[in-house]
């Protein structure tokens, strides 16, 4: 990079626009095109994708919002090795990295690339930041859920305790004791939550420097709080229940389930999430034995998603695992809306937080029932809009911390 250059910047993500999917992807997106918009990075990225009607590794090229995004398309059948460590995609990689090359390298989810792309990438002396948004480095179910799907709860990790969970504990030792090495490379690494952050530490995921990069949420639109109001004065203050976790235990759903079938009101409404690619989530779910009016709420995009949260006046945030951040939360209490909440991790770490009022994981619909009932009275689902980090301000952040690694490595 020369003087008076704006820095170009590699962002390496799963997947990338036009492949957009999960939270980690919307967070590089989002945080690259304002790394580009706001503060004069050049951005290029690398993702992955799986067609069958192409040939393996073979690379697309292709450019959204004036990024260009080289998707490598990976074969269907691969090995657990190549899951975490493929040295195809590192080979392309290597041919991209010297046809890109950038200034600096920001890493977000690497499942399927590989993380036998960071002693490549160091090999070429191009620094680094690592940025972290789930557990897929300490455990290779990515979300520390066993096999009987509850939480984990090692803290700290230790692999030594992970032989009842993984087929070949012999393959898992040498998994974690390659994508440590491979992390500490980074110059940085960054964590959503203090939670995560301090996990990791203590299980042994080190770099030369970390830090809490917490993401950032979607502010509301500036006509949100008047469609919100009109939706509140219209129906009478008739509260409106939403979730978006899916029906499964991990994230509550038997326990929200239960709650609104014992529940003696009918007074309300709810809207489920249907967050699949294919509309299959609660295709198969009865929803007649509860209590209320509920329907099934479409997959919404980034820029669909005030529609959806001026439908509710409560998010039911049921998680029953420890989760690195709370992205849907921040959304809500952005906009108003009252969250009842577990004690899941860093999705408590918000301004809004009353830890009395935090649900254990565990606990079932008796628990849950009460703050059920309660934002059910009048004013009971009041609240007032919270200051949460926006994505241009995740982007200041990063933007500081590619500009500091920069420095470093001149």
């Amino acid at each position: 990079m020369t003087r008076g250059q704006a820095p170009h910047v590699l962002v390496i993500n799963v997947f990338f626009a036009p492949f957009t999917y999960g939270g980690a992807t919307v967070v590089a997106e989002q945080v690259a095109q304002r790394l580009k918009a706001e503060h004069g990075f050049q951005v290029t990225a690398i993702s992955a994708t799986c067609q069958e009607h192409m040939p393996p590794y073979v690379v697309i090229k292709t450019e959204k919002a004036g990024i260009v995004n080289y998707v490598i398309n990976l074969p269907f059948h691969r090995n657990y090795a190549e899951s975490y460590d493929n040295p195809q995609v590192t080979e392309v990689v290597e041919r991209l990295l010297r046809t890109i090359s950038p200034d600096v390298v920001h890493m977000h989810c690497v499942q399927e690339v590989g993380a036998g792309i960071m002693p490549m990438i160091r090999r070429q002396g191009v620094p680094m930041v690592l940025s972290t948004h789930d557990f897929w480095w300490l455990c290779e179910r990515q979300f520390m859920i066993r096999m009987d799907g509850r939480y984990c709860g090692q803290d700290p990790v230790r692999i030594e305790n992970c032989r009842g969970c993984v087929d070949d504990f012999d393959r898992t030792r040498s998994r974690d004791s390659r994508l440590k090495a491979a992390a500490a490379m980074a110059d940085v690494i960054t964590y959503p939550s203090d939670f995560a952050h301090d996990l990791s530490a203590r299980s042994g995921l080190t770099a030369k420097r970390s830090m809490v990069w917490r993401n950032g949420v979607k502010k509301p639109s500036p006509r949100f709080f008047e469609k919100q109001a009109n939706r509140r004065a219209a129906t009478g203050g008739r509260v409106a229940f939403g979730f978006v976790g899916g029906p499964s235990h991990i994230k509550g759903w038997p326990f929200i389930r239960k709650a609104f079938e014992t529940i003696e009101r009918e007074d309300f409404d709810g809207y489920l999430v249907d967050g699949s690619m294919d509309g299959s989530w609660w295709s198969d779910v009865d929803l007649k034995k509860l209590k209320g009016n509920w329907s099934v709420y479409p997959r919404f995009s980034q820029d669909e998603m005030d529609r959806f949260y001026a439908k509710i006046d409560v998010l039911l945030f049921m998680s029953q695992w420890k989760e690195t951040f709370g992205l849907t939360i921040r959304e809500a209490l952005a906009r108003g809306i009252k969250v009842i909440q577990t004690d899941s991790g860093g999705t408590t770490e918000h301004a809004a937080i009353e830890a009395s009022e935090l649900l254990q994981i565990g606990q079932g619909a008796d628990h849950l029932l009460p703050h059920i009932v309660r934002v059910l009275e009048p004013d009971g689902a009041a609240q007032e809009p919270i200051d949460v980090t926006s994505f241009s301000d995740q982007a200041t952040e990063m933007a500081a911390c590619l500009r500091q690694v920069l420095q470093d490595n001149t």
